[in-house]
């Protein structure tokens, strides 16, 4: 089950909670996914089964909310086109357009994109620092044709410099894409892309420091390159509470923004918990802060379905940041950002100041979005991720039973809780086994009152097939 479960289909945030029973439920959010736009007309919604499989409910459950909504008008069923949304008006186009005067989601880089290395002169044998996809699966042959497409139907205009926000082709691409995977509610006008999570870090520094912001709040752990950008921008960093729950975001300081990892916090692991994800959702809305959210890893997912953006929730107060970094490569130097309408002009300004994008990989990233071979090459990656996963889970448990293994839901990484005083000899232990890790400490904010954790953080996704085994090996020859 896991197999299909994870390969077929295409990607569908939809939450069928409610008191009248799962179909009815299931049938009402998606219904109003396609009322307020987020699925938009000519959207191919996931199959019967596939649709089934990522929710873990019955086939027939799905296939009644479908065949429910056709009757009713908002959805299409063809033979050998699929399920669609239907080409309507739907009642949210008014909200569409208002919207486009509003929001779109937020992330800012997962396992972060550029998670620090160690400096050691010479090559690891193995190497499990975080942050990382496997460069090895890059799909080289679809992106090629992805490429040759997208340029053989360019119009030449295309290769000039062009709109500072990036090329229309893959904010439109990444606006359904967002809307339909990460319960986003996203707009092409208000989607800015930007070389990397830190690009968009270092634009939205400067448009908060413009703004007279002074403090950042940040958690607890986190990737120091991010607080040092924001300190570059003139603004303070003053790290929050972390407990099983995650970030505690109900007594947030006086702050101009808010730095999180809802979804999955890097490093931790942990989805932030509902009642917080309204805490400072509310925070901003009362404040006229910013929340900014990095979505780094959303799409890897493997115990249930993905939790959706933090940016749903008001896209008026959340700037949302993605990457094609653990998706894809991070030297592909892609990454977005849907801001509130507010700080759109602002940021585009900003971007004009620092840095631009490539077009022809934003047109090739378009091209791979829109072909659905992006939806494809993302399930075949998050099943071998997930198999990498169990693969330490049962590995840590049979050799290492002083070892807890957490953190395991989502991404690219687990946390490894070890001993207390043993993480550095740890460390020290798997250097000179020429294998490449990192404590946890790392990751801590040098002013955290958190009480400091005996850690490793294993990034599981980064060597190449071929390597997995002996760095599993490796690592469990150290461990205590």
């Amino acid at each position: 089950m896991a197999e299909s479960w994870a390969t077929l289909g295409v990607d569908l945030h939809v939450d069928p909670t409610g008191a009248s029973g799962l179909r009815r439920g299931l049938t009402d959010a998606l219904r109003d996914a396609v009322r307020t736009g987020r699925l938009t007309p000519g959207t191919r919604l996931p199959s019967s089964r596939s649709l089934a499989a990522d929710l873990g409910i019955a086939r027939n459950t799905v296939a009644d909310a479908y065949a429910d909504l056709v009757a009713e008008g908002w959805l299409t069923a063809r033979q050998g086109s699929g399920t669609r949304v239907a080409e309507r008006a739907a009642e949210g186009a008014g909200e569409r357009g208002a919207g486009r005067a509003a929001g779109r989601t937020a992330i800012v880089s997962a396992g972060p994109a550029t998670a620090p290395r160690r400096r050691d002169p010479g090559r690891p044998a193995h190497n499990l620092i975080p942050g990382t996809p496997d460069l090895s699966s890059f799909p080289r042959a679809e992106w090629l044709k992805a490429a040759r497409r997208a340029l053989s139907t360019a119009p030449s205009h295309a290769l000039d410099y062009g709109d500072p926000r990036g090329r229309p082709e893959l904010r439109t691409a990444l606006a359904g894409y967002l809307s339909r995977a990460r319960g986003v509610r996203a707009d092409p006008d208000a989607v800015l892309i930007c070389a990397g999570i830190s690009h968009g870090l270092k634009i939205l520094s400067s448009v908060l420091r413009e703004r007279g912001a002074r403090t950042v709040a940040v958690e607890s752990y986190g990737l120091d390159v991010h607080w040092q950008l924001l300190a570059d921008a003139g603004l303070t960093t003053r790290p929050l509470p972390y407990d099983e729950l995650a970030t505690d975001t109900h007594e947030l300081p006086d702050a101009g923004a808010v730095l999180l990892t809802p979804a999955h916090q890097f490093p931790m692991g942990t989805p932030l918990h509902p009642a917080r994800r309204a805490a400072a959702v509310d925070w901003a809305r009362r404040t006229g802060g910013l929340v900014l959210e990095d979505d780094y890893d959303g799409e890897f997912r493997y115990d249930r379905q993905p939790v959706g953006a933090l940016q749903g929730l008001d896209p008026e107060h959340v700037a949302y940041l993605g990457t094609a970094s653990k998706s894809l490569a991070p030297g592909l130097r892609l990454a977005w950002m849907v801001l509130p309408p507010s700080l759109v002009e602002e940021c585009v300004s900003a971007k004009g100041r620092i840095d631009t994008c490539g077009v022809l990989d934003q047109l090739t990233l378009a091209e791979f979005l829109t072909s659905g071979a992006y939806d494809r090459h993302v399930r075949s990656a998050r099943l071998r991720y997930r198999r990498r996963r169990d693969a330490l889970v049962e590995a840590i448990t049979l050799r290492a039973p002083d070892v807890r293994v957490t953190g395991i839901a989502a991404g690219l990484h687990a946390v490894l809780r070890l001993p207390r005083g043993s993480e550095q000899s740890v460390v020290q232990a798997a250097a000179w086994q020429g294998l490449n890790l990192q404590g946890l400490s790392s990751f801590r904010h040098e002013r955290a009152v958190t009480e400091p954790v005996d850690a490793l953080v294993v990034g599981y996704g980064t060597p190449p097939d071929h390597a997995w085994a002996g760095a599993l090996e490796a690592l469990c020859r150290v461990l205590p």
